[in-house]
């Protein structure tokens, strides 16, 4: 018997990306660049032909992560972070038309949060955050084994809450690498793997912000999980001290002594958490 397939789209303001999902995994890849310059019709071909090209008889849906605020229920999207004249767009009834199948539409960090709860390594927790740490802040959260929205799937936006002299993502995403040391947080970590002292004062800084966003994060859901995702993720261990070192001034220490907080490790955990919305509106 063929298993059914599934697509699993991730949005982001350079890249579209898709995967096929089959049996709990991806099977394949592929993506499109988004021009900065596309009109919003243009951007819409442009997803509409990358999943035309990994479309068979065999997929039976279609789950979008998108970096915005979404109604899950139209599937209309708001206000898409840095993709030109997306302001609204109706885009479970034009991909639905386009492609007749079922599609479902959520927050990209939503997405990644569910993935990794689904289908991350050695899972068992109940109370689960994940944190996607890229050109901003995305934060998604399961309470309960059940992903929480919230309204217009805007639960857990922690980067947007006041913080210095401006906003937590303006700390925690990749704008703090280009805007106080004007190099990007990859070309930091390759100098910091060197020894570069103003690489390393950088990641240690940064450890220290984000290490005021968990706590946000801590106060308000108390998860005992937190999983890193995202590009900057991947220097963690040039953050992790001083991360953990920020954390001793929660208030609550024998909650921080029952929080694990890990890097993640799953393949495609945005593709699997928005292929994964089709599995949850069966």
């Amino acid at each position: 018997m063929v298993e059914d397939e599934y697509i699993g789209i991730d949005i982001g303001g350079t890249t579209i990306n898709l995967g096929v999902i089959q049996n709990n995994r991806v099977t394949k890849t592929d993506a499109v660049l988004v021009r900065k310059d596309a009109t919003k019709g243009e951007t819409l071909q442009s997803l509409y032909q990358l999943i035309r090209e990994n479309l068979t008889n065999r997929v039976v849906g279609i789950g979008v992560g998108v970096p915005a605020v979404v109604d899950p229920v139209s599937g209309i999207v708001y206000d898409v972070q840095n993709i030109n004249d997306w302001d609204e767009v109706a885009l479970k009834m034009l991909l639905e038309l386009e492609f007749s199948l079922p599609v479902y539409i959520n927050n990209d960090a939503n997405c990644f949060a569910l993935g990794e709860f689904m289908y991350g390594e050695n899972n068992q927790s109940k109370q689960f955050v994940g944190l996607s740490l890229g050109t901003g802040l995305g934060v998604g959260i399961v309470i309960n084994n059940m992903l929480y929205n919230g309204v217009l799937c805007g639960a857990g936006e922690i980067g947007m809450l006041a913080y210095k002299d401006s906003i937590v993502e303006h700390y925690t995403g990749s704008f703090f690498f280009t805007k106080y040391y004007n190099v990007s947080a990859k070309d930091l970590a390759a100098l910091a793997e060197k020894g570069d002292e103003k690489a390393l004062k950088a990641f240690y800084d940064y450890g220290i912000h984000l290490a005021e966003a968990i706590k946000s994060i801590l106060y308000m859901f108390a998860p005992d999980k937190i999983v890193l995702g995202g590009s900057i993720s991947q220097a963690y261990p040039l953050f992790k001290e001083s991360m953990l070192e920020g954390l001793k001034s929660f208030a609550y220490q024998k909650q921080i002594e029952n929080l694990i907080i890990d890097v993640s490790k799953t393949k495609g955990s945005a593709l699997l958490g928005a292929a994964s919305l089709c599995l949850q509106n069966k």
